[in-house]
């Protein structure tokens, strides 16, 4: 426990000490839920808990729900909305309140702050710049101090490393430094008494059904979800990992993506049940890489670089090449409409792009092709980036999320990667093409999956 309380102050930062004021600051510390949407294994959610004990207050989470938040569509909505409700339910047993309001959090969390003396406001770690701008907005509104806790990562960003690094080569040794150091088990969430005034609003659960509807090809959502999800990839995907994880076709890579972007489970506890169940081998090895080193990097970049959904962002080396190239002739250029209806010339990537709008999945192998070639069928970088987010965003469960930013500069502006041999068009961004993919895996079987479904 004493590992673990120590592991809890460095996941901490001060982002605000509060203003000075004659008020009494008698009521609850709020847990102002936002990227880690979970009632287990939630450092924010220990800590808010912690310093209401060390106050003698009670404590209470609060979550904002925002309309519109950056392209997300209903089924976006709906599987948040699940996994939020099996949360509140989760806190209730606990006797911790939970509060949502369908109001942007710059307006609303100031208000109960206000309303209910609060001594102290906690958060989640999130390094968009839409979740830095509402915390901005509200350290100018409220008395009490704000103090923020990554929770997502297993390092937290800012011990990780103190700059934007290069690549995964730079970044790999600074990670795996601190593992030991925060790579450790949850202390247990206790349960708590509260005064009814606080007492959680529970009026959103009965629309849930009814304002947004299940598509059956989506997966269920929630943290008993996600933990199915990782037994099985446990049981029968990780053994096959390292052999089969850049094949589409194969079950060999785990699906958690949507529930690591909502918060639903932990990236900690994945690697914690990961290495507790499974031998030293090359595919444990390789998927907490992935997990750990390439996940976290992508939270790095979009910290420390303010423009990571923008060309700016993009190396020198690659803003040199790509604007070398941006007026080489391209055979095929499309529209964001023709690329949304999945309207182009190429069959494998029509399917890519229709699963995606369908499940709300497409596999990590194909996301590098599937980006490549926007790149490839549209006038410029910059319009290949937007488009690309834009689709992103709009279809896969895991958009509006660092790891979407990060893979789509890889893909279109060569960040956190190496020059290549120079082509038209690309210069000498890294190129993927169709019969790369035949390679891999079965292109016209996956292009029939995709048909049938």
């Amino acid at each position: 426990m004493h590992i673990a309380e120590n592991t809890l102050l460095k996941r901490m930062k001060v982002l605000s000490f509060g203003r000075q004021s004659n008020r009494l600051f008698n009521g609850p510390v709020i847990y102002w839920m936002n990227r880690d949407q979970r009632g287990q294994d939630n450092w924010g959610l220990l800590y808010a808990q912690k310093m209401a004990e060390n106050m003698k207050v009670p404590f209470v989470v609060v979550f904002c729900l925002q309309k519109n938040f950056l392209g997300a569509v209903e089924s976006h909505y709906r599987f948040m909305l699940e996994g939020l409700k099996e949360a509140a339910i989760y806190l209730q047993e606990k006797g911790i309140p939970f509060h949502l309001f369908s109001q942007s959090p710059e307006t609303v969390i100031p208000e109960i702050c206000d309303e209910w003396n609060t001594p102290l406001l906690v958060t989640d770690f999130n390094p968009l710049r839409i979740k830095r701008d509402w915390e901005e907005k509200v350290i100018e509104q409220v008395d009490c101090p704000v103090h923020q806790v990554d929770s997502h990562n297993i390092v937290p960003c800012w011990e990780a490393s103190p700059k934007c690094e290069y690549a995964a080569y730079t970044f790999r040794p600074r990670i795996l430094k601190k593992l030991t150091e925060f790579l450790v088990e949850y202390p247990v969430l206790k349960e708590q008494k509260y005064e009814k005034t606080w007492a959680s609003n529970h009026d959103w659960m009965k629309h849930l059904a009814s304002e947004y509807k299940h598509n059956g090809l989506h997966p269920p959502s929630g943290t008993k979800a996600a933990k199915v999800g990782l037994d099985d990839f446990l049981d029968n995907g990780l053994r096959r990992y390292a052999s089969f994880s850049n094949n589409p076709m194969e079950s060999a890579v785990s699906k958690l993506s949507p529930y690591l972007h909502f918060g639903q489970i932990s990236s900690a506890r994945c690697a914690i049940e990961i290495m507790k169940h499974a031998e030293v081998d090359e595919n444990r090895e390789n998927f907490l890489e992935q997990l750990i080193v390439r996940k976290e990097l992508s939270d790095n970049f979009c910290y420390y670089q303010p423009f990571y959904d923008k060309t700016l962002a993009f190396p020198d080396w690659a803003k040199k090449t790509l604007a070398a190239h941006e007026h080489d002739h391209r055979e095929y250029l499309y529209t964001m409409e023709e690329l949304d209806q999945c309207l182009t010339h190429d069959l494998l990537w029509n399917a890519a792009q229709k699963e995606m709008k369908l499940t709300g999945y497409l596999h990590g192998y194909l996301r590098m092709y599937w980006a490549k070639k926007i790149v490839e069928w549209t006038p410029n970088a910059e319009t290949a980036q937007q488009i690309a987010i834009y689709l992103n965003d709009t279809y896969l469960l895991d958009g509006r999320d660092p790891n979407g930013y990060a893979g789509i500069a890889w893909s279109v502006g060569g960040i956190h990667d190496r020059a290549w041999a120079e082509r038209p068009v690309f210069g000498k961004i890294r190129y993927m093409n169709e019969k790369g993919c035949r390679r891999k895996f079965d292109v016209d079987g996956y292009i029939e999956y995709v048909g049938n479904l």
